[in-house]
């Protein structure tokens, strides 16, 4: 069997499971950014692709590869991965569901706790021999503690499920608002409430963004969205970029709509430094922080990733059912 990784060939060596398919492969490893053509040049008769979460697997190399049963994402986001050519061909699309929960969900928290906190305004100050004025203004301006916090959940899924978990011991209030209620118990162990996506929106101190992007999510967070949310407000999104409609952003927070935003993702990524969002004026800026896109980078997640992404290699050598199967 011939598996083709696209993406870091140090990160594809470094969390290699010690199991027996690894050592049955023939394993070919071509870095983020190869075209079609060198994909192809590298390993034409690939039955595996094994591809990171910003890596495009398109329908020309899925139709120009004849021995293609899987492509197998290296995270969770497969919005990369053409799935209706891989569909048409009859080939097996998986990801890693639930595997970044847990450091997503810290990822969240901290972006939650750094808006709240002004935390690189306070650096900043503190850098630059301005930690007492800001002390003093800070008090007077007065700032909210995170248990005091209502949080609203746009999408429930693991990722969301493991952030309110978090919070339930701060004392968090916390709204969701997703396709399907939950059931009432699940409810009462999370410490969460439904409510409709309008009602979120204009109760929540801070709403914390946790869906795909889907053809329905692509853009849903737009200017009727920060329209509907608290001036108070705070979004983070640890989702992805494309999510949200960044012109939309920029104008809420110049405009004072919102009070803040916590951003692990962007869009396109490699983020760009024409990307409106790394333009914004000093007093906008100064209410934003950005991470780069690592909320479910740590270490753990890839050893669980690729252990996950291997026993599924395993499964198909044997003909077995594959699990976490998107198509």
């Amino acid at each position: 069997m011939l598996v083709l990784t696209v993406g870091s060939e140090a990160r594809t060596r470094k969390y290699l499971p010690d199991l027996p398919i690894t050592r049955e492969v023939n394993l070919v490893c071509a870095e983020r950014g190869a075209s079609n053509d060198d994909l192809l040049a590298a390993a034409p008769d690939a039955d595996v692709i094994v591809a990171d979460a910003i890596s495009p697997v398109d329908v020309r190399l899925i139709e120009a590869m004849p021995n293609l049963k899987l492509i197998h994402s290296e995270g969770v986001a497969f919005n990369a991965i053409d799935v209706e050519a891989a569909r048409a061909r009859g080939i097996a699309v998986c990801n890693c569901a639930g595997v970044n929960a847990g450091t997503v969900a810290e990822q969240a928290v901290m972006l939650m706790l750094m808006c709240l906190r002004r935390a690189l305004e306070g650096d900043r100050a503190v850098r630059e021999g301005r930690q007492i004025a800001l002390k003093e203004r800070m008090m007077v301006e007065g700032f909210r503690e995170l248990g005091d916090c209502t949080v609203g959940f746009v999408g429930f899924g693991a990722i969301g499920r493991a952030t309110a978990r978090y919070l339930r011991p701060w004392g968090c209030k916390m709204l969701y608002n997703k396709r399907h209620p939950l059931d009432e118990g699940f409810e009462n162990e999370l410490g969460v409430h439904f409510a409709s996506l309008d009602d979120l929106l204009a109760t929540c101190d801070i709403v914390s963004l946790h869906v795909p992007v889907t053809d329905e999510t692509r853009g849903m967070v737009d200017g009727a969205f920060f329209a509907k949310m608290r001036s108070d407000g705070v979004l983070v999104n640890t989702a992805r970029g494309d999510i949200v409609d960044q012109e939309a952003l920029v104008a809420a927070l110049e405009e004072g709509s919102i009070a803040s935003a916590g951003l692990d993702t962007l869009t396109p990524e490699p983020v760009t430094l024409d990307n409106p969002l790394v333009n914004l004026s000093p007093e906008a800026a100064a209410r934003v922080v950005f991470s780069p896109h690592v909320g479910g980078v740590a270490e753990g997640m890839f050893y669980r990733a690729h252990r996950t992404i291997w026993e599924n290699i395993a499964r198909l050598a044997a003909g077995e059912e594959l699990v976490n199967r998107v198509c």
